[in-house]
């Protein structure tokens, strides 16, 4: 595979951001908040305002093709905008196992420092490669949420991770 080109996403990325997000919503519904119901509901402009207003890395193959893509969400509250938070990563089959996904991880962490003191995120719990990434990424674990989600009414408990800035 190719090398990749990481960086910020924009509204011109709506539509491919939209395809990798549906994917993964699909395939692995375990591992989100959102669901791929109210996702492919929503129109494209939302999609756009979202890359917009947030701040998303997406990574690229050689080919241009989006392949992998994470966000960072920081609160604008005064007394929650000391920490931010990962979230909405995935990158798709085809590109896993190549070391795209630490590179958006690396990148991400270094969108954070310094405009935050801590990152954290959560992982279901039986997710063995993303809670390898992340702790080779120098997240540490602080919590388990029991029954975070529920997807077809099976629950999926989530690990609690954090870095410090």
């Amino acid at each position: 595979m190719a090398p990749f080109s990481v960086g910020r996403l924009n509204s011109s990325d709506a539509e491919a951001y939209r395809a990798v997000r549906l994917d993964g919503l699909l395939k692995h519904p375990e591992a989100f908040g959102a669901s791929y119901e109210d996702e492919a509901g929503r129109p494209i402009a939302v999609t756009a305002e979202r890359l917009v207003s947030g701040f998303v890395l997406g990574a690229f193959d050689g080919d241009e093709r989006l392949m992998g893509v994470a966000g960072l969400a920081i609160p604008t509250a005064a007394k929650a905008r000391h920490k931010g938070t990962l979230w909405g990563m995935y990158v798709l089959p085809e590109a896993r196992g190549t070391g795209l996904s630490r590179l958006l991880v690396d990148g991400i962490i270094a969108e954070a420092r310094g405009k935050v003191e801590r990152l954290l995120l959560t992982v279901v719990s039986s997710n063995a490669a993303a809670l390898n990434l992340y702790r080779k990424a120098g997240f540490v674990e602080y919590g388990l949420e029991q029954r975070a989600l529920r997807v077809d009414d099976v629950y999926f408990d989530e690990m609690l991770m954090a870095l410090s800035l």
